[in-house]
């Protein structure tokens, strides 16, 4: 038992003490996101941390959209972030919420404040609220309208809410100190007054409530135990409290902050994205360059693998920032055993073997994975004309060159071993075909011994062979520069971020396949087909990461 306790991390500790003493009887929790833009790998880890707590302790998870701010908010990103959900494998059931269920409640709670004293109407204007706020080392002034009369107050408040005021004219703030060492505390705005149409509510509302008075109050109305957040709302978690015990709910929900996960050399901001986005540096928020979750998903990574790397990057108090090549490892380990090794050429020649009959056509058996014999095997067909590799030949090879070069004798992967006799260049000097011999006695699986070559290549039939697209991602962002210029902020970008070979081939084993689907393709990496571009009829494939990396994992 003491060893499980030590395991935990410091919010499953929490979270029992709190069962313990009787301050709960259950566990529900919740993840938030405004709908203003697709989410990212960090909301990732907020999702499945949410989910697994409720999942471990037999509670509820709840969705809740934080829709108050209808300036920024679209149906787009309210679709995408569902799907983002449920694809990382969270399941709300039936609990589906938005912000804007609430606003009657959150009206009357309003109400209640202005009826305890405890928030007024405010005519100060946004630059004169930000001067009497005061600094964090002077306090704050009073505003002259805080001592305005409950009556009036209640007056001036549904004058707002009837839409008699301009945006901005009014605000409602909360009573609190004004000579609070905690900036948020002095007297934080509750409503203020925005004639912007709702993406559910319409034009029904011209007042709409600041996060940090709906967000408690969401939480208390949806019974939520645990509201678990990022270290950034630790300052806000007094407003938080003063909110839930002033409204008076009986059993208020807790908050406690986790550390935000932070990859290295990676763009998360919207501001950005979405700047990347319109500018058309990226194919939109699911560019595979992006770490947004779409983004991710249609770039290869699967559900597993996020997970996986959620899990080892653990959860603490402390920011600190993770190598974007552990989420490659994760992604290597996941597929390793579970896809199949196809043949593929990238940046093809042909090669032709002089003494193999011109009309005959062999199917070869293929194990699908090597490592995991479970997944069988398929037919390949080989015959006298080949794509291989460009860089599996060398006219002049250096030293420990084991590929083909004129003499040397290579083995074709799952076939026969052939010597290099010659080869031919095309008008601008490139070699265009190179031209072999093969040793029929020398066939994979035959049992042969007779001598052994040092070099194996890989390869796919020119008459059976299906043309592709290939696209290799590298990061967005100049990694040797990092992620933003501090001259004028903007982003050091990677010229080299997408390459696309537009002449590849994969062999003919493609025909059920399916958008999203991956596999390794031999010696080159693991791919996937892209969704968005990918068609049955022409191709298109996604490196989801290389083979290798120097990635070790931490002790």
């Amino acid at each position: 038992m003491e060893n499980e306790t030590v395991s935990k991390n410091f919010i499953e500790q929490e979270i029992d003490r709190d069962l313990a003493e009787g301050v709960y009887n259950h566990v529900s929790t919740r993840f938030p996101p405004e709908p203003n833009g697709y989410l990212h790998i960090g909301h990732a880890k907020s999702i499945l941390l949410n989910y697994g707590l409720a999942q471990e302790y037999n509670g509820t998870f709840h969705m809740r959209f934080d829709d108050t701010n209808p300036t920024k908010e679209k149906v787009e990103f309210v679709d995408s972030i569902k799907e983002d959900i449920r694809w990382l494998g969270a399941d709300w059931k039936n609990h589906l919420y938005f912000a804007s269920d609430y606003f009657n409640q959150m009206y009357e709670f309003a109400v209640k404040l202005i009826k305890k004293g405890k928030a007024y109407v405010c005519d100060l204007s946004p630059e004169e609220i930000r001067e009497y706020r005061g600094t964090l080392t002077e306090p704050g002034k009073d505003s002259p309208y805080r001592n305005r009369s409950v009556k009036e107050n209640l007056e001036l408040f549904g004058a707002m809410k009837d839409g008699k005021y301009g945006d901005g004219e009014k605000v409602l703030r909360a009573k609190i100190d004004m000579a609070s060492p905690n900036m948020n505390m002095r007297d934080p705005i509750l409503y203020r007054v925005a004639h912007i149409p709702h993406h559910r509510t319409g034009d029904k509302w011209c007042i709409y409530p600041m996060y940090d008075f709906a967000h408690p109050l969401e939480d208390a109305i949806e019974g939520i135990t645990h509201s678990i957040c990022t270290l950034e709302f630790e300052d806000h978690r007094p407003l938080y409290d003063w909110v839930v015990k002033e409204c008076e709910f009986e059993q208020p929900p807790r908050q406690i902050e986790f550390a935000k996960l932070y990859l290295t050399n990676v763009v998360t901001g919207k501001r950005y994205i979405k700047k990347l986005v319109e500018d058309h540096i990226v194919d939109g928020w699911d560019d595979p360059r992006l770490v947004s979750i779409a983004a991710l998903r249609r770039r290869g990574f699967t559900p597993e693998s996020i997970k996986m790397f959620i899990d080892m990057c653990g959860v603490s108090k402390s920011q600190s920032s993770v190598d974007y090549a552990m989420l490659d490892y994760c992604i290597r380990e996941d597929l390793k055993l579970k896809r199949p090794r196809m043949l593929a050429v990238l940046d093809p020649i042909k090669l032709v073997i002089d003494n193999y009959p011109e009309d005959q056509v062999e199917y070869l058996d293929v194990p699908n994975n090597l490592e995991n014999e479970t997944l069988g095997s398929r037919k390949v067909p080989f015959g006298r004309e080949l794509y291989i590799e460009r860089n599996d030949f060398m006219e002049e090879p250096p030293k420990k060159y084991f590929r083909l070069f004129p003499g040397n004798e290579v083995r074709l992967m799952y076939a026969y071993f052939v010597k290099c006799v010659s080869f031919v260049k095309d008008e601008a000097g490139n070699v265009a075909e190179v031209h072999c011999t093969y040793d029929p006695e020398t066939k994979s699986g035959g049992g042969f011994t007779g001598r052994k070559v040092k070099g194996t290549i890989h390869w796919v039939p020119v008459s059976d062979s299906i043309k592709a697209e290939v696209r290799l991602y590298e990061n967005l962002v100049d990694e040797e520069k990092g992620v933003y210029n501090k001259e004028d902020g903007s982003l050091n970008l990677n010229p080299n971020s997408l390459t696309i070979l537009k002449d590849c081939y994969v062999e003919n084993n493609f025909d059920e396949e399916q958008s999203y689907d991956s596999f390794q393709f031999v010696r080159n990496g693991y791919f996937c087909i892209d969704a968005k571009d990918s068609k049955p009829d022409a191709l298109v494939f996604n490196r989801i990461v290389p083979l290798k990396s120097s990635f070790k994992l931490p002790k």
